[in-house]
């Protein structure tokens, strides 16, 4: 029993900057602008989040600086493909690698590290013991204890659901996504909303980067998202943009990725095989997925 705690307790914990990015990118996807910039978006909130937190002394601080760096890539990234008209995957892509390289010559030039920096300062985010909940003998252990934005990942899977499905903005967001041009005719401001889908992602995904570098830890490794940005918009396509039905993929790669760590150390297996795990997961649900809507259009 207590080796499920333990894995489940850490699916909620490893799943959280899935969920958190995967809702930003349910936003764009709704909206017909797919965000491939949720990785290096995720990275830079990573960054920002730990070396801000280190300069003020205060993890909350940390926490801003990692939504602001996050939203102004976001901005730059709008700017290009909804008035610049840039393919999508191709400003994507630059702006991966901008913040892949940046945080990396960052680190060198302003603390002179190489591949990570644990500031001795920095104390991550709070965790919350809930009264009540703790005592029982099996959700406790499981949904008890966590950080803040483990319980806020929750909390934005509700949000998100009740913007896009229970709002006018939502109604809106939809329809730029169903048919840009009918929108236009409808008399919905179209480049307002599909700004404001990317920014409000934009938000989202910086707390998913934070929540890697000062959310359980207190540090920074170079490429700390480690592909999470690419696994959270297959979590998209796995729940077609639905916030719930994606958020369960996400938690079905928290989980591998959870279960990877404990057999690795109870079997002794390779670990590079484990490591394959999760990501063989998601390419067999997108196999699947793909394969399924071909026989629906069949």
């Amino acid at each position: 029993m207590e080796f499920i705690t333990n894995v489940l307790f850490s699916t909620l914990r490893v799943s959280t900057p899935l969920i958190l990015a995967a809702m930003a990118g349910a936003l764009s996807k709704q909206v017909n602008l797919l965000n491939i910039a949720l990785e290096g978006l995720m990275l830079i909130g990573a960054f920002s989040a730990v070396i801000f937190a280190s300069v003020f002394g205060n993890v909350w601080y940390g926490l801003l600086m990692a939504v602001l760096s996050s939203l102004v890539l976001s901005i730059i990234f709008a700017i290009f493909v909804i008035d610049l008209r840039v393919n999508l995957i191709v400003a994507g892509l630059a702006i991966n690698i901008l913040t892949l390289g940046l945080t990396a010559y960052l680190l060198v030039v302003l603390f002179d590290a190489r591949g990570a920096f644990i500031p001795n300062n920095v104390v991550g985010l709070p965790k919350f013991i809930i009264p009540g909940l703790d005592a029982l003998p099996f959700l406790g252990k499981v949904l008890s204890g966590h950080g803040v934005l483990v319980y806020f990942s929750w909390l934005a899977v509700l949000l998100t659901h009740l913007l896009l499905y229970h709002t006018p903005y939502g109604l809106h967001l939809r329809a730029v996504g169903e048919h840009k041009e009918a929108a236009k005719t409808a008399g919905i401001a179209v480049k307002r909303i599909e700004y404001l889908s990317i920014l409000l992602g934009g938000v989202l995904a910086g707390l998913a980067g934070a929540q890697l570098s000062v959310g359980d830890l207190t540090l920074f490794n170079e490429n700390m998202t480690n592909g999470r940005g690419f696994i959270a918009l297959a979590a998209v396509f796995f729940g077609n943009a639905n916030p719930g039905i994606t958020a369960v993929g996400c938690l079905l790669f928290g989980l591998f990725e959870a279960l990877q760590f404990r057999v690795q150390i109870m079997t002794g297996m390779p670990p590079q095989l484990l490591q394959m795990l999760p990501y063989l997961i998601v390419v067999t649900i997108l196999i699947v997925i793909s394969t399924r809507k071909k026989m629906q259009k069949g």
